[in-house]
């Protein structure tokens, strides 16, 4: 049996298929054939797609505020130099509109963080106690661009889970499970959890949401608490015994937590048989987190999301909490790692915020020493009641035939088009126009005579070019780069 093994994920299919009708493999494995398909079985790979704007790291929500956007710069820094770059899909996300945040949102909220402004007066305004924006949620400036990267980071997540395009699909700054439908909580402005979700069951019947924050995810939980189709609190109509919480006391440790965890997780899907899981990876139930009182460590938090990845369900997983950044960083740069199915040497690479590690620059971190309050007994029978919930849920329940909403970032803006045809040499684009556009390599040349007399316009990269001879397409335009990004 010969197969070309270019195409890796075609050939682990191939196996999994012998594997499953014959029960062993074949002898074969001889003079190269499945050297291939042999790694990847070993190695156990997954598409995985991942999201990044660099932009989202500059963001500041005030003096001693606990929240620190640039822990998603951190978490970036460590992605790129442990080179897991080469074994994921890196995308910028596009910022997701008004109208796609209103799928959960209410409309005046939506406008109200749009148009306030971290003055004196629309920080004391009626709006801002209205919509709970003061306090943990203050007013801070680019707070409607901040809440769109992290809300398109999402829903760029979803659209690939959907497309089939990855098998996992990973925005760390996503995961902002507080706020509700019209209320800024919690830190948290935008519910991209939500939208996320509202996304991914356009397609999947069934949408299991696990969360693994410090903190209750309860904006999550109050968006879905009267349906079956998502499973998060015990619910209410269709919605009872639809959520599952497992409350720890302080202090909870790796092997406690995960004894809790792998029994549970496994009940539920047995039960729920979900179609997509939404996992939410909070940093703040590490051990010394600013705002946590758990004591997990990398491996607990780690092995958590190793169960899930291993129950081969597409997945979804965003960050969230997390206030100890140089801990954030290296739990979510650990994560990214266990999506491809990779181990990182405990030494941390150079890199940007290589001082934040100091003194020991390591990639793991030791528990606290402080008392586990969870004694075995009360372990036992939170999990005890906890299953016997799930064993009252109704076995994969149906989902009534429904209409499908038009799928994202498939309709081109025309007048985003003409905005960049019409851009002025005096005006730097945002990088996330910019990286809509490809630049053919005669843009480079000074005349048509160094490029050999062959010039060609090049194309935007929505456009699939018809081959035929002598064919140009009437929507092919040439856009004019007003200034080059060096992070282009």
């Amino acid at each position: 049996l010969k197969c070309d093994a270019q195409d890796a994920f075609t050939a682990h299919t191939v196996v999994r298929t012998i594997v499953l009708n014959y029960g062993r493999l074949p002898k074969v494995v001889e003079e190269g054939y499945f050297d291939t398909m042999s790694s990847i079985l070993v190695s156990d790979r997954r598409r995985v797609c991942y999201f990044y704007d660099d932009e989202v790291a500059t963001f500041y929500y005030g003096a001693k505020h606990p929240m620190k956007p640039r822990r998603i710069g951190m978490t970036h820094d460590l992605v790129m130099n442990y080179g897991l770059y080469r074994d994921i899909a890196v995308y910028r996300p596009r910022r997701a509109t008004l109208e796609e945040m209103a799928r959960f949102h209410a409309k005046d909220y939506l406008e109200s963080m749009k148009t306030l402004c971290p003055i004196p007066e629309d920080m004391l305004s009626e709006k801002a106690t209205r919509y709970n924006l003061h306090g943990d949620c203050p007013i801070f400036a680019g707070m409607n661009t901040f809440s769109s990267i992290s809300a398109g980071g999402t829903l760029g997540c979803a659209y690939m889970l959907n497309t089939k395009q990855a098998d996992i699909a990973i925005n760390w700054a996503g995961g902002l499970h507080h706020a509700k439908k019209a209320e800024a909580s919690g830190f948290c402005y935008i519910n991209d959890v939500v939208l996320g979700i509202l996304e991914l069951l356009k397609y999947h019947e069934r949408v299991l949401y696990v969360d693994i924050d410090c903190h209750h995810g309860d904006g999550v939980e109050e968006a879905f608490y009267a349906t079956d189709r998502v499973l998060t609190h015990i619910g209410v109509g269709e919605g009872t015994l639809f959520a599952v919480n497992v409350p720890f006391r302080s202090g909870i440790n790796d092997d406690a937590y995960v004894g809790v965890f792998e029994p549970v997780i496994t009940h539920v899907v047995r039960r729920f048989q979900p179609d997509v899981v939404v996992l939410q990876c909070g940093a703040d139930s590490l051990a010394g987190d600013r705002l946590g009182g758990l004591n997990l460590t990398l491996k607990g938090h780690g092995q958590c999301v190793e169960f899930i990845r291993k129950l081969n369900i597409p997945l979804l997983m965003l960050g969230g909490g997390g206030y100890t950044v140089r801990n954030v960083a290296r739990c979510w740069a650990n994560e990214t790692a266990i999506a491809v199915g990779k181990q990182l040497p405990n030494h941390l690479p150079p890199g940007l915020y290589y001082e934040h590690y100091a003194p020991n620059y390591q990639l793991q971190i030791s528990p606290l020493d402080i008392r586990n309050n969870n004694t075995d007994e009360y372990l036992n029978d939170v999990t005890a009641r906890v299953l016997e919930n799930i064993e009252s849920i109704e076995i994969a329940p149906s989902v009534p035939i429904h209409a499908v909403e038009e799928d994202l970032f498939l309709a081109f803006n025309d007048t985003d088009a003409c905005d960049l045809e019409m851009a002025t040499a005096d005006q730097r684009l945002p990088v996330h126009e910019t990286d809509r556009m490809v630049e053919h390599p005669a843009e480079f040349y000074n005349d048509i005579g160094d490029n050999g007399g062959q010039y060609m316009p090049y194309m935007p990269v929505f456009e699939v070019p018809d081959s035929s001879p002598g064919h140009v397409s009437p929507v092919t335009k040439r856009f004019k780069n007003a200034e080059e990004d060096e992070d282009h």
